[in-house]
C-alpha cells in the first residue's frame, strides 16, 4: 500500500498521502496509578480545532473524490432499480412460495443492527462518564443516522404496491380504517420512527456547538450564512451552556433505552409468529447483542481508514480502537452463545419441527450460509484475545468487515431457512436471489456511504467541544499535587 502511494503521490493532493504515514502512538498501555492519556501528542484546544475544521475548510482530496463517487455510482443503482421494481412488481425479486421475505427484510434488520452503536456510544458510556467515547460518538452518531435512513427504504417497497405504504402510519385512510395494531410492521414503524427522531435530535443537539465554530471559522458568506443558520445563534453564553447540557442529558436518557427496545421489537417480527425457527423468547436479548456487535463493527470499518486520511491518529488513537475491538469480542461471544443456546433449546423442547429446523440451518442445503456466519461472528473476533491482534490496524479492519459479512449471513439464515422449510414438505423450494434483490441491497451500501462521505466533508467528523473537556480534566489531573506514597501525579484519562 505504501509503494503505491508512493506512486500516486505526485498526482494526488498531499494531504491524502502525509496522513496516511504519521506516526502512530500506542497508548494502549495499563497502570493503575498512571493511566496513559486518550489523547497523543500535544494538542491543545486550538490544535484540536484546527484539525477538526481543515477537514471541512480545505479543498476535498482525490481520495475522498474517488470515494464519493465511487459510493454515489453504486447508490445510482437504487435510482435504477426501485422504480423498475414498483413498476414491475416483487415478482421481479427471487422471493417464491413459501419463502414470502427475501434480501428486502434481511436488509431491513441489517440496516436497523448497524444503527445501534452510534446510540450506544453516544448515550449509555456517556451516562455512564466513560471519556473515551469522546473521539468517535460523532462519527458513530452520523453511522447510525445514515443506517436507519437506509433501514427506511425496505418497509416501504417490501410490502409490494408501494403507494399504499402510508397503510403502516396510525391514520385513517380512504377505506376509514386503522392499521393493524397487532402486526410486527406497525410496531416497527412505532420503533424505528421514534428511534431515528431521538437519534436526529441527539446528533444535532450535540453538534451544535462545533457547528458555531465552523460559523466563526468560515471565510465564504455562503458557509457562514448556512452554518450560521445550523448553530441557532451559539454564542457559548453561561446560559447557552446550561441548556445545553440539560437537553443533552435529557436526550441521552431517551435514547438509552431505544437501544433495548428497537431491536427487540424488531425481532418481533419473527418471534411472535408460529414459524419453526423463529417462535423463540430468546429472539430480543439475542437481536440487540447482534445489533450492538454489527453496529461497533461498521464503526471501526469507517474509522480506520478516516483516521488515516484524516490526520486524526493523535485524536482518534489505538486505545480507543481497542476499546472497541474488546465489546466485538464480548458481543460476538453473546452471539456465539445464543446460536448454542437456540440449538439447546429446540432440543430440550422435544419438538421435532423445531429441531429439523436447526439440524438443518446446520446441515442442510442452506449450510454454506450458516457456516459463513459462524465463522465470521463467533471465530474471527476471538483473536482480539491477543493485545497485538486488538491493536493491529489491520487485522481490526479485516474482522470488522468480516464481522459485517457474517452478520448479514446471520439475517440472511434466520429469515431464508425457517421459510423454505416449514411445515409442508410438499411446499418447500430453494430461494435464489435475482438481480434485482443484489442490486437494491448494493444501492444501499451506495446509499450509506455516499451520505457519510458528505457528513465528512461538510460535518465537523469528531465533537470538538468535548475533546477539549478532555484535555482540561487530563491537564487539570497532572497538575494535581503528588501522592503522599509514590510521588507520582495522579491519574489522568
Amino acid at each position: 500500500m505504501k509503494e503505491l502511494l508512493d506512486k500516486l503521490g505526485p498526482i494526488l493532493r498531499p494531504e491524502f498521502t502525509g496522513n496516511a504515514e504519521s506516526p502512530e502512538i500506542d497508548n494502549t498501555a495499563y497502570s493503575p496509578d498512571n493511566r496513559t492519556p486518550l489523547l497523543t501528542g500535544s494538542d491543545d484546544n486550538t490544535t484540536i480545532s484546527d484539525k477538526v475544521c481543515q477537514i471541512v475548510e480545505q479543498k476535498p482530496t482525490i481520495g475522498w473524490w474517488m470515494f464519493f463517487l465511487l459510493s454515489f455510482s453504486v447508490l445510482g443503482l437504487l435510482g435504477v432499480f426501485v422504480p423498475f421494481l414498483i413498476f414491475w412488481g416483487v415478482g421481479t425479486w427471487g422471493v417464491n412460495n413459501p419463502v414470502g421475505w427475501g434480501y428486502a427484510i434481511v436488509n431491513f434488520v441489517f440496516w436497523i443492527g448497524i444503527g445501534h452503536a452510534g446510540t450506544l456510544i453516544s448515550a449509555i458510556l456517556f451516562l455512564f462518564r466513560q471519556k473515551w467515547r469522546t473521539s468517535i460518538n460523532r462519527a458513530a452518531e452520523a453511522m447510525t443516522i445514515f443506517a436507519v435512513i437506509c433501514a427506511g427504504l425496505f418497509p416501504g417497497i417490501h410490502v409490494g404496491r408501494a403507494w399504499f405504504a402510508y397503510w403502516m402510519f396510525p391514520i385513517p385512510n380512504q377505506m376509514e380504517l386503522w392499521p393493524n395494531f397487532r402486526s410486527p410492521l406497525l410496531w416497527d414503524v412505532f420503533a424505528v420512527g421514534t428511534y431515528f427522531t431521538v437519534s436526529l435530535m441527539f446528533w444535532y443537539m450535540g453538534m451544535m456547538p462545533d457547528l458555531a465554530t465552523l460559523r466563526d471559522r468560515a471565510k465564504h458568506p455562503l458557509r457562514k450564512v448556512v452554518y450560521g443558520i445550523l448553530a441557532m445563534g451559539w454564542t457559548g453564553s453561561h446560559r447557552h451552556w446550561h441548556v445545553y447540557e440539560r437537553a443533552y442529558l435529557l436526550l441521552a436518557a431517551l435514547a438509552t433505552p431505544l437501544v433495548l427496545s428497537v431491536h427487540s421489537v424488531v425481532s418481533f417480527d419473527f418471534a411472535v409468529s408460529q414459524v419453526a425457527g423463529w417462535h423463540s423468547t430468546i429472539f430480543p436479548p439475542y437481536f440487540v447483542a447482534g445489533a450492538i456487535f454489527s453496529g461497533f463493527a461498521m464503526v471501526m470499518t469507517l474509522l480506520v481508514p478516516a483516521r488515516q486520511f484524516f490526520g486524526l491518529k493523535d485524536v482518534i488513537t489505538l486505545k480507543h480502537l481497542e476499546n472497541m475491538n474488546k465489546i466485538i469480542m464480548l458481543t460476538g461471544m453473546i452471539v456465539g452463545y445464543s446460536y448454542a443456546q437456540e440449538f439447546f433449546i429446540a432440543w430440550y423442547s422435544g419438538v421435532n419441527v423445531e429441531k429439523f429446523a436447526f439440524i438443518n440451518r446446520a446441515f442442510g442445503q442452506y449450510a454454506w450460509a450458516y457456516w459463513i456466519m459462524v465463522s465470521c461472528n463467533v471465530l474471527s473476533p476471538q483473536i482480539f484475545w491477543f493485545k497485538k491482534m486488538r491493536t493491529s490496524l489491520v487485522v481490526m479492519f479485516i474482522v470488522s468487515i468480516l464481522v459485517n459479512i457474517g452478520m448479514w449471513f446471520e439475517r440472511f439464515v434466520i429469515v431464508v431457512t425457517s421459510l423454505a422449510n416449514d411445515y409442508t414438505p410438499s411446499a418447500w423450494d430453494y430461494y435464489t436471489p435475482k438481480l434485482t434483490d443484489v442490486a437494491i441491497m448494493l444501492g444501499s451500501f451506495g446509499l450509506f456511504f455516499t451520505l457519510f462521505a458528505l457528513f465528512c466533508r461538510f460535518m465537523p467528523f469528531v465533537a470538538m467541544t468535548e475533546l477539549r473537556g478532555v484535555l482540561a480534566a487530563a491537564t487539570h489531573s497532572t497538575s494535581t499535587a503528588p501522592d503522599d506514597t509514590s510521588g507520582k501525579p495522579a491519574a489522568g484519562s
